[in-house]
């Protein structure tokens, strides 16, 4: 039969466990937080692009009427 490691043993596997598994939270905190970084400057740079076409269409006139042309 198999014995069963001492609580001492145990102990320090939980610990070996515990240590691997807070390095590996600290590195996806650091990958989501780098990612919500790069998804704020993207809608923001989004943004900031909408309304330099709304400003370019409103001075050629182009978003004044949502009519098709009249070939349709």
């Amino acid at each position: 039969m198999t014995e069963t490691p001492s609580p001492a043993v145990r102990i320090d596997a939980l610990e070996i466990r515990i240590a691997y598994l807070d390095e590996t939270i600290e590195a996806l905190n650091n990958t989501i937080t780098a990612q919500w970084k790069q998804i704020d400057a993207l809608s923001r740079e989004m943004l900031s692009l909408r309304e330099r076409l709304e400003d370019a269409e409103m001075k050629s006139g182009a978003g004044t009427t949502n009519e098709p042309p009249p070939h349709y």
